[in-house]
C-alpha cells in the first residue's frame, strides 16, 4: 500500500488549522493471548526483569510528562489481572482498564469509544513493547502539533525480498526507502476517528495497524515517521523474552545521575547506610563518598570489626548497632566477597566452604536480617556480581557460580519485596582495580581496569534511584585509568586483602 504525496515526505499541510488538544491519551493495547509463546497466560502478563511486561510498558507512559491519561485494552478474561497490576503499582494516570476486541482494529474502535469525544492526542502502543523510551513518546506528541498522524519506525538492516505464492522472489525493493514499523502510532483524534468511519463502509476492510487505516482511507493525509529504536522490540516469540530481559539489564547500565553535588547532599543527608565489606576497595570508597554527601555510614568487615557476613549473629549485631545509633537504616550494601582460583577438583573442602559461605550464604543472611529495617524506610539492598556471572570461567568456577546466584537473588527479592516498597539491585562492574583482584591476578595494566571509585559513584547513583530488580553494568570510560592510592593506603589495602 502506498500513499501519493504531492509534497515531500516530511511536508505538512499548507496553512493547517491550529491544533488545540484538550489532553493526550496513551492507549495501551494488551489484547494478545501468548499463543506463539506457548503460554497459558497472555504474553503481556509474563514477567521480565522482575515485573509483568505490561507493568514496564505502563511505567513509561506514567512517567512521561507529555501523557495525561492512560487507557488499557486487555485480553478477554484478564481485565482483573491488569487492574491488579495497575493498582499495585500505583499508576495514577490509568483511568480505564477494559476488555479489547477480537482483532486489532476492533480493539482500536473500542478504545476510541473509551477515550470519548473532544479533540485530543491519542497514542496507540503495543503492551508487549516494554522498552519504548520516553524520547520516542515525547517526539510522537511533539510531532502532532504539525502532523495529524505519526508513526515510529527504524531503518531496515536487512534486504527485504518480495515473493509469490511459490516463495520465489518477484521483487527486491530498495532498502534505503524501507523502514520497520514500531509503536506508538499517534493521531489527532479527529483524524483516526474519520479514518475508521470511512473504513466501516468497506466490506473488504483489513489493516494490520492504525497508520494503515489512515493511509488507505485518508490518502491525502501525511503520516510523519519519527525514529524508533532497536531496543523497542515486540515480545512475540520465545527468544524475544530472553532478548527483552537482557535489554532491560543493558538499559539500566547507566544509573540515573543527579545534576550536581548539591543534589547528592540533598538526597543523602540524614540517611543511614550499612556497608558489609566496607574496609577496602569498592566498599571503602562507597562509604567515604556517602559520608562526604552527609550520609551516616556504618562499615563492617571481618578485618576491621570482626563481622563475618556468613554468621547471622554478626550481621544482626551490625544492623542493630547502626539502627540504635541513628534510628533508621535506609540502605544496606554487601561488597564482601572472596576470590579463590583453582580447579574445582583440586580445591580443598575448607576453601570451597569459605567461598560458598562468604559469596552467597552471606548475602542471603544479610538480606533476611535487613528486611525489617528496610521496610520501615522503603530502602534498598545493593549486591554485587561479576562479569563472569554470564559465563562460568575455568579455575574459578565457584566464584562465577556464586556471582550468578546473586543475580537471581536480586531479581527474585525485588519481586518478593515489591509489596514492602523495598528495592533490590545488583552492580556488575567491569574488571576493577581492587586489592582482592590484585591478590588473585597480580599486577595488571592500569588502562585495562576500572577504578574502584567509579564503581562506588555508580553504586551511590543506584542507591538514590528508583531502580529495582536491575543488574547495572559499570564500564570503564575510554581512557580512564584507576586512581593510584597513596603508600599508606596501598599498604593497608594489601594487608586487608590478605586478611580476607
Amino acid at each position: 500500500m502506498t500513499q501519493d504525496h504531492t509534497a515531500g515526505p516530511t511536508a505538512a499541510p499548507e496553512n493547517p488549522a491550529p491544533w488545540r488538544p484538550s489532553r493526550t491519551v496513551a492507549v495501551v493495547l494488551a489484547g494478545g493471548t501468548g499463543t506463539r509463546l506457548g503460554l497459558g497466560i497472555p504474553k503481556q502478563l509474563l514477567k521480565i526483569a522482575g515485573k509483568p511486561i505490561i507493568e514496564h510498558t505502563l511505567a513509561v507512559f506514567e512517567a512521561a510528562p507529555e501523557i495525561d491519561e492512560i487507557v488499557v485494552l486487555m485480553a478477554t478474561g484478564h481485565v482483573a489481572d491488569a487492574q491488579q497490576i495497575v493498582d499495585k503499582a500505583g499508576f495514577r494516570k490509568v483511568t480505564k482498564v477494559i476488555e479489547g476486541g477480537d482483532t486489532r482494529n476492533a480493539t482500536t474502535r473500542i478504545a476510541l469509544d473509551a477515550v470519548g469525544e473532544g479533540d485530543c492526542n491519542i497514542l496507540f502502543h503495543d503492551a508487549v513493547r516494554p522498552l519504548v523510551s520516553g524520547r520516542i513518546v515525547r517526539e510522537c506528541v511533539n510531532a502532532l502539533w504539525t502532523y495529524s498522524a505519526v508513526d515510529v519506525a527504524i531503518p531496515s538492516a536487512d534486504t527485504i525480498v518480495q515473493v509469490d505464492e511459490d516463495d520465489c522472489i518477484t521483487d527486491i525493493p530498495v532498502r534505503s526507502s524501507l523502514r520497520r514499523g514500531q509503536t506508538p502510532q499517534a493521531f489527532r483524534s479527529g483524524t483516526i476517528r474519520e479514518a475508521y468511519r470511512l473504513a466501516e463502509g468497506d466490506p473488504h476492510f483489513a489493516a494490520t495497524d492504525d497508520c494503515g487505516v489512515v493511509l488507505r482511507y485518508l490518502p491525502g493525509t501525511p503520516i510523519k515517521v519519527i525514529d524508533g529504536s532497536d531496543e523497542n522490540i515486540k515480545v512475540t516469540h520465545p527468544v524475544d523474552v530472553h532478548l527483552a530481559d537482557k535489554l532491560f539489564q543493558l538499559a539500566a547500565a547507566q544509573a540515573p545521575r543527579v545534576t550536581d553535588e548539591r543534589s547528592y547532599t540533598e538526597e543523602l543527608t540524614g540517611r543511614t547506610i550499612v556497608v558489609f565489606g566496607g574496609s577496602y576497595g569498592i566498599g571503602h570508597d562507597l562509604a567515604e563518598l556517602a559520608r562526604r554527601y552527609g550520609a551516616q555510614v556504618f562499615p563492617f568487615s571481618r578485618s576491621s570489626t570482626g563481622t563475618h557476613v556468613e554468621r547471622a549473629e554478626d550481621v544482626e549485631a551490625a544492623l542493630k548497632t547502626a539502627f540504635e545509633a541513628t534510628g533508621r537504616i535506609d540502605h544496606v550494601v554487601v561488597t564482601a566477597g572472596i576470590l579463590e582460583k583453582g580447579a574445582l577438583a583440586e580445591m580443598d573442602q575448607d576453601t570451597m566452604d569459605r567461598v560458598l559461605q562468604v559469596n552467597f550464604v552471606g548475602p542471603v543472611i544479610v538480606a533476611r536480617q535487613s528486611l525489617p529495617y528496610l521496610q520501615q524506610t522503603k530502602g534498598q539492598l545493593l549486591l554485587y556480581t561479576s562479569s563472569s556471572y554470564t559465563r562460568g570461567r575455568a579455575r574459578y568456577a565457584l566464584y562465577s557460580s556464586t556471582k550468578a546466584a546473586l543475580v537471581n537473588l536480586t531479581q527474585a527479592l525485588s519481586d518478593e519485596w515489591a509489596e514492602f516498597g523495598v528495592r533490590v539491585n545488583c552492580i556488575n562492574p567491569e574488571r576493577t582495580a581492587t586489592p582482592m583482584r590484585t591478590k588473585a591476578f597480580g599486577e595488571e595494566p592500569e588502562h585495562t581496569l576500572l577504578a574502584a571509585e567509579t564503581v562506588a559513584q555508580s553504586s551511590l547513583d543506584v542507591l538514590i534511584s528508583d531502580l529495582t530488580g536491575q543488574v547495572i553494568d559499570v564500564r570503564r570510560a575510554p581512557g580512564e585509568v584507576p586512581a593510584q592510592p597513596g603508600p599508606a593506603r596501598a599498604e593497608r589495602d594489601a594487608s586487608l586483602a590478605d586478611a580476607g
